[in-house]
């Protein structure tokens, strides 16, 4: 009978994860920096905000392509130097969109962080938080998100099950008080109207609809409310990362709990299912949100899972810890995040 293979060179963690040096600090919090402001502004103008819209366009722009291409980077800059106006000269549009801002910034940057704490814990090299700005009503609600880039190999399942799931819920964590800030400031509109034909409307999961609930309010018919936002947000990017698929947190919880080849259905089946719904979702609520969850989704699934050192099986208590993500997993997704009324 040959000796175990000695892994224990693998696990030098002191030796594999490399510390951050000032410089790499101050570029990424420059690009949080960046992403606070782009988030800012998204939490003053619609969909999140009621502040200024973007200008109407003349009738001769839509109808001659050449014009439209030229005339909307103009318009759009003149737009977004306007709100920045704003929000300088108003106090409270800047809080408002702080409001929006702040809350959200802060849910990212704890499922970030409790990805890059587990990494730092299993010695697994990775990146601080990237932020991602994007322009406000280009990228949803002013970002991307934010990432981590894992830059070694991580060396068992245990290790890629914790690196994966603690993001979300440390995400879930910071969700949960947005969520009661925003049930708790909700105030109903005075007379409550049928929303208008061809206004965006949000469906909320269940995290939202359970804590209006608690608090006797309707989260249909309220004033824009900045928290709303916020914890909408957040619920939607805890559920798309906790999606069974390729490399996003939910895929590595089951690669680590079940293996590659389940792994692999489970990616084609949430990409399956996803095609179907949202084609329901443009039928039903001519909804074009899920056909982009279904394109992340099909990149994903062609994305390969990287195998750990040691494939030792999860113990009892990952497993009850796996379920407590597919519990969060459920509170957060909705399948149809926004509807055309």
């Amino acid at each position: 009978m040959s000796e175990p293979y000695d892994l224990s060179h693998y696990f030098d963690y002191e030796s594999v994860a490399v510390k951050p040096t000032a410089r790499t600090w101050v570029k990424h919090l420059i690009f949080l920096a960046i992403t606070l402001c782009t988030a800012t502004i998204a939490g003053v103008v619609p969909p999140f905000g009621p502040g200024i819209s973007f200008p109407p366009l003349d009738l001769a722009i839509w109808n001659d392509t050449g014009l439209f291409v030229s005339w909307i980077p103009t318009l759009y800059s003149l737009f977004v130097v306007d709100v920045i106006y704003h929000l300088l000269a108003n106090p409270a549009m800047l809080v408002y969109g702080l409001s929006f801002s702040v809350p959200l910034l802060f849910i990212l940057t704890c499922h970030e962080m409790g990805h890059y704490v587990a990494c730092r814990l299993y010695g697994v090299d990775s990146s601080l938080p990237y932020f991602i700005p994007m322009p406000p009503m280009v990228g949803p609600a002013g970002t991307f998100g934010a990432f981590i880039r894992i830059r070694s190999r991580i060396p068992t399942r245990r290790a890629i099950f914790d690196i994966g799931v603690a993001g979300p819920i440390a995400g879930f964590i910071a969700l949960i008080p947005i969520t009661i800030i925003a049930a708790a400031t909700m105030t109903p509109v005075p007379t409550p109207n049928p929303i208008p034909e061809g206004v965006i409307a949000f469906s909320d999961p269940l995290l939202i609809k359970g804590m209006t609930f608690l608090f006797g309010t309707n989260a249909e018919w309220i004033n824009l409310n900045p928290f709303y936002g916020a914890a909408w947000m957040g619920a939607l990017v805890t559920a798309l990362n906790l999606i069974p698929s390729g490399q996003l947190d939910g895929g590595h919880a089951m690669f680590a709990a079940l293996g590659e080849r389940i792994h692999a259905w489970t990616g084609k089946l949430a990409f399956a299912v996803m095609a179907a719904l949202s084609i329901l979702g443009m039928l039903i609520y001519q909804s074009p949100s899920g056909f982009l969850i279904a394109i992340l989704l099909g990149v994903m699934m062609r994305i390969p899972h990287p195998e750990p050192w040691d494939n030792t099986p999860l113990d009892a208590k990952r497993k009850v810890i796996a379920a407590l993500t597919l519990l969060i997993f459920i509170l957060c997704f909705v399948p149809f995040p926004i509807r055309i009324t």
